[in-house]
């Protein structure tokens, strides 16, 4: 049984990113994998899971996400095993420390050596970035810039946008997943999402051929990339 499931979608929720765990359990469902979708709600003890997902959200929810996250067994979890995907204000949650609103060093999880510092210019955009030789598309809205420490592999190299820094996007750590991309980006991006899912059973997943394969294709196109 592959269980996803989705936290705090009331916090981190901005884009539809909830929608990333719904692609995952549908693309494996498609395949005839046993798979369940788990939405945990604020307040909620974070269950035991195949797989996390966390979205962006802004400054306030970014924060009380994190108070929540920290005081539960999301940590342990992950560390016992647990998979996570997350996005722009869950990649942040995942680090060090990172920027809300009157505060610059707000405590982070620290499951990842990142850390996430106000930028001069906030970026609100487009986003590609290669990922294993592919572009990863999506769109970024987010005033911070991520450094990862040492040891800590970035997801790929920004084509178009910022992403951490202008330069990488996100990370990729032991079981874990991140960028800046909205969208949501597993339904922009199929071949991403296989990836993960593959990777996250253990197995070699035949091709799933669907209208988003298309549409990533023609949104791949328009940007160039």
């Amino acid at each position: 049984m592959l269980t996803v499931a989705l936290i705090f979608p009331e916090l981190l929720g901005t884009y539809g990113d909830g929608g990333n765990a719904r692609v995952l359990v549908e693309r494996a469902r498609q395949r005839g994998i046993d798979a369940n979708l788990v939405v945990v709600g604020v307040g909620e003890e974070v269950p035991s899971a195949t797989l996390f997902v966390l979205g962006g959200g802004e400054d306030g929810p970014q924060g009380l996400a994190a108070d929540q996250l920290r005081v539960s067994s999301f940590a342990s979890r992950v560390e016992d095993g647990s998979f996570v995907v997350a996005v722009c204000a869950g990649l942040q949650i995942l680090g060090t420390t990172f920027c809300v609103e009157g505060r610059d060093d707000y405590p982070g999880l620290n499951l990842v050596d990142a850390v996430t510092r106000r930028a001069k210019k906030r970026a609100v955009g487009e986003l590609a970035v290669r990922v294993k030789g592919r572009a990863l598309v999506g769109f970024e809205n987010h005033g911070g810039t991520t450094t990862l420490g040492a040891g800590v592999t970035p997801l790929g190299e920004v084509l178009r946008g910022r992403g951490n820094d202008g330069k990488v996007d996100g990370f990729v750590a032991e079981r874990v997943w991140a960028t800046y991309a909205h969208g949501p980006v597993l339904a922009l991006n199929p071949w991403w999402a296989d990836e993960i899912l593959g990777a996250v059973l253990g197995v070699s997943l035949e091709p799933l051929v669907t209208v988003a394969d298309d549409l990533y294709e023609e949104r791949r196109g328009a940007l160039k990339v």
